[in-house]
């Protein structure tokens, strides 16, 4: 069953959503203000997000930002602001689709679908995550270096699937901290190091960059 987040602060919306799309077949789960909906979107997975813009302590503009940051999980922006320049200032950010208020339930679940259909392709059309000559079977969890198979631990794979999925993009330990270990864990940022480090051991090569003061990345193929 495919689970939604509806980050919404009117209760009567909130309501209408969740019955609809409970009937639909979807798993939901309702965040009221932008705090909640980060904190929610932290602590699980979810196939999609229906975002309000008008929230409570973060806009979802701010709400959207973060989680671009950390996920290109499906969103679709859901409000009464129906500008031009909102609307483009959404694309801007990598959203999926923009329906304002008042909307029709029929065509916004066929929004969602459509946009789920997309998504699951693109997902089973990118079973293997390919860099430079480093391969990642993300269903087996296997990784291969030039025809050698790298031993690598669970967390090991995770943090390089995630450097290497956005060569060029900077993750912070703080970040990587919460998207691996998750946003509740309280242990010492230096664990990131160690498994870079070891990360750099069974690679034998330098995939992995050191941005100084700040975190690391995967060098951008064909610098």
């Amino acid at each position: 069953m495919k689970k939604l987040l509806i980050v919404e602060d009117e209760p009567d919306i909130q309501e209408l959503l969740e019955a609809y799309l409970h009937d639909a077949g979807y798993e939901t789960t309702i965040a009221g203000d932008g705090v909640e909906a980060l904190a929610k979107f932290q602590k699980d997975k979810f196939d999609l997000i229906l975002l309000d813009l008008m929230l409570p302590k973060i806009d979802g503009f701010g709400v959207c930002e973060f989680i671009r940051r950390e996920s290109n999980v499906p969103i679709l922006m859901l409000t009464a602001l129906d500008g031009e320049q909102e609307q483009l200032r959404g694309f801007r950010m990598e959203i999926d689709d923009y329906v304002t208020k008042p909307f029709s339930m029929p065509i916004l679940l066929q929004k969602i679908r459509a946009i789920l259909r997309r998504t699951s392709a693109e997902k089973e059309e990118n079973r293997c995550l390919r860099y430079r000559d480093l391969t990642l079977d993300l269903d087996g969890m296997e990784a291969v270096l030039a025809g050698r198979s790298l031993d690598l631990t669970t967390r090991e794979f995770e943090l390089l699937q995630t450097l290497i999925s956005s060569p060029g993009r900077v993750f912070t330990r703080e970040v990587l901290l919460a998207k691996l270990w998750g946003y509740d864990f309280f242990g010492d940022e230096r664990v990131v190091d160690s498994h870079i480090k070891n990360l750099r051991r069974k690679l034998g090569t330098e995939y992995i960059e050191t941005v100084r003061g700040v975190g690391y990345r995967a060098a951008k193929e064909n610098p």
